[in-house]
């Protein structure tokens, strides 16, 4: 995961950031954010800004050509986010089926650099369970890990 991400912004409480996008499309200023739900767990959103409200719009698919780019910047304030908030466990569920399953798929595709760091866990109609490649998820759940090195670090 040791790829090109955007620069990004955090408010002063480091829960809400910001960034832009760029492509053939312009630029497209994204949000990302933290919501507290109770102690130690917080629900991750991420969309573009609206601008007229300031609120995340997560059901629009931009399509600016950088979804790599977009998604390595993502990974990397989930990381940043959990260096202060070390004891966070973060919830993520897509707006929608199709943006679960995206989550999911790329989940797999950096399963080895991402499980180094967190546990992640999936929740399915069984119930919660640890992640695995192969089952679908209607959600997942994860959390840096206690024995995580710095030198395996590969958002570094």
């Amino acid at each position: 995961m040791k790829t090109d991400q955007y620069l990004y912004y955090a408010d002063l409480r480091f829960v809400d950031f910001e960034f832009e996008s760029v492509g053939p499309k312009g630029s497209i200023r994204k949000i990302a954010g933290f919501t507290f739900i109770r102690p130690n767990l917080y629900s991750f959103g991420f969309g573009d800004l609206d601008e007229h409200t300031g609120d995340i719009i997560d059901t629009v698919t931009s399509n600016n050509g950088d979804g790599s780019k977009v998604l390595n910047t993502v990974a990397g304030i989930v990381h940043e986010f959990t260096l202060v908030f070390h004891e966070a466990t973060i919830y993520i569920v897509g707006s929608t089926p199709s943006r679960t399953r995206w989550y999911q798929m790329n989940i797999n595709a950096y399963w080895q650099e991402i499980s180094i760091l967190f546990e992640i866990y999936g929740y399915s109609n069984d119930g919660w369970e640890p992640f695995q490649k192969g089952v679908n998820y209607l959600a997942f759940m994860g959390r840096r890990r206690d024995n995580y090195v710095t030198d395996a670090d590969p958002f570094q």
